[in-house]
């Protein structure tokens, strides 16, 4: 039988004890190599096969083509507030198209901000990268001596 200073004993315990937990926003967020995050895709690789659409248990990920059938448009959207991060997709593409980020922050203020286009995203990113490239070229070039 219990007593009433028994749960106070335990609390006392464990008072000198460190956390269990990590302060994520104050202290250091350590993620090991292999976490599965937010996922990537390369669009340049996609041929629309649909494997990750059939192969998802979550349903939360979708292949369409907003092209035409001779010049296609494919776009992948994630569901976040669906996607259970198993990574199944990105086994069952055959292109090595999808990966996986460390991205922990995928907190969104409503639903839509839980539906994300990975097309759109990656196409971003290029744009990101290519705008970053001459930046960059521009700085070597004034780096050099002349001659």
């Amino acid at each position: 039988m219990a007593y009433p200073g028994k749960i106070t004993k335990f609390a006392m315990g464990h008072l000198s004890k460190a956390p269990a937990t990590r302060a994520f926003p104050l202290g250091e967020l350590i993620i090991t190599p292999h976490f599965r995050g937010k996922l990537v895709l390369k669009a340049d690789d996609c041929i629309g096969c649909g494997l990750c659409e059939r192969d998802c248990p979550a349903y939360a990920i979708k292949v369409e083509n907003r092209g035409t059938k001779e010049n296609k448009d494919f776009h992948v959207t994630l569901n976040l507030a669906h996607c259970i991060f198993c990574c199944q997709c990105m086994d069952s593409c055959r292109k090595g198209c999808l990966s996986y980020t460390p991205n922990v922050q995928l907190a969104g203020f409503n639903k839509d901000d839980l539906i994300v286009d990975l097309t759109e995203e990656w196409k971003a990113a290029q744009a990101v990268s290519a705008e970053e490239a001459p930046a960059e070229e521009a700085a070597v070039d004034e780096a050099k001596p002349e001659e």
